[in-house]
């Protein structure tokens, strides 16, 4: 199954047409003394994020995942002649990111990993736009490093290339419990749960009022944390977890778990009149070391008056 980007490649294009025609419109920065600009509408390291591969694609394909991306011709008037331009994969950009920043140290991308094929891209006259595409195989990847494939423009056929917007960075944060999970949501209809000391997982003590389960994905943020999202009220409130790991021999080791609601997510509650009486916390201890099961079990206290105890289990 693979996954593709198409409508979010027609956004760019609508994007990359409303930047151009804000060229020559009086409530903008007036560009049109600064010439022809080719840019990637939504690419520079102010869109870094975007640039995220956080997807979890069906692994029968090679867990194959396709982005599509706009290039733009920036100019005070539509092109008169045809734009032709060249991209190209600069692994050099990879270690020059690294040096700039130390919360994540990515690797290349391996060859077989990826596909990009569309480095010569031609643009009609009187358009201002290409949609391109590459191809990701996360199935050849080692999930727990990270990796960064850069694509720039690197000809522009002597037109000026944006600074800021000039390369995309694409790139895959490493972690160990990053990925597709069964997911199990139980509420009890009371501020304490199950009981004192019982585990609803296991079935112990006062049953849930509601509970069911789906497949959700835990996503990173960095090597040594990552976010999930509980179910409660369906305001996609999302879980912060963060664990140090140790490599000792061939076993790795885990261990300061921390587990929190950042106040963005606790706004989404806030504003839907929706209180955190108690802060999660594990239900029981999270992995120790790599031999053990990924089992994630967590509780918290949430909403009006007494408020609703929510346990959440994430298992693989």
């Amino acid at each position: 199954m693979k996954i593709k980007y198409i409508t979010k490649g027609l956004a760019l294009l609508m994007l990359t047409v409303f930047f151009s025609s804000c060229l020559k419109d009086s409530r903008y920065v007036d560009f049109a003394g600064s010439g022809t600009i080719v840019e990637f509408p939504l690419g520079g390291q102010i869109n870094f994020s975007a640039d995220a591969i956080t997807e979890t694609p069906d692994p029968s394909d090679n867990s194959t995942i396709v982005r599509q991306f706009a290039v733009n011709v920036a100019s005070p008037a539509l092109p008169t002649k045809e734009t032709k331009l060249t991209l190209a994969v600069d692994n050099s950009i990879v270690a020059t990111y690294n040096k700039s920043q130390s919360v994540v140290s990515y690797d290349v991308f391996p060859t077989d990993a990826f596909k990009f094929t569309n480095t010569s891209v031609t643009i009609p006259a009187g358009q201002r736009v290409a949609i391109v595409s590459v191809t990701f195989y996360k199935a050849k990847l080692d999930p727990s490093k990270s990796y960064m494939l850069p694509i720039k423009i690197a000809d522009a056929g002597g037109l000026n290339i944006s600074a800021n917007k000039g390369i995309h960075y694409y790139h895959i944060i490493g972690n160990d419990f990053a990925g597709t999970y069964t997911y199990d949501y139980r509420r009890f209809q009371n501020g304490t749960g199950p009981g004192a000391g019982k585990i609803p997982s296991k079935g112990e003590g006062l049953a849930p009022d509601i509970s069911n389960t789906q497949t959700v994905a835990i996503s990173p943020i960095t090597p040594t944390s990552f976010s999930m999202v509980t179910n409660y009220n369906g305001q996609n409130v999302a879980y912060t977890v963060s664990f140090t790991r140790t490599v000792d021999g061939s076993v790795i080791r885990y261990s300061d778990w921390q587990v929190t609601f950042d106040k963005d997510n606790l706004a989404k509650w806030s504003d839907a009149g929706i209180t955190n009486k108690v802060a999660p916390a594990f239900t029981v201890p999270p992995p120790a070391t790599s031999a053990d099961p990924k089992f994630f079990e967590l509780n918290y206290v949430s909403g009006g008056a007494s408020g609703r105890y929510i346990d959440d289990t994430y298992h693989q």
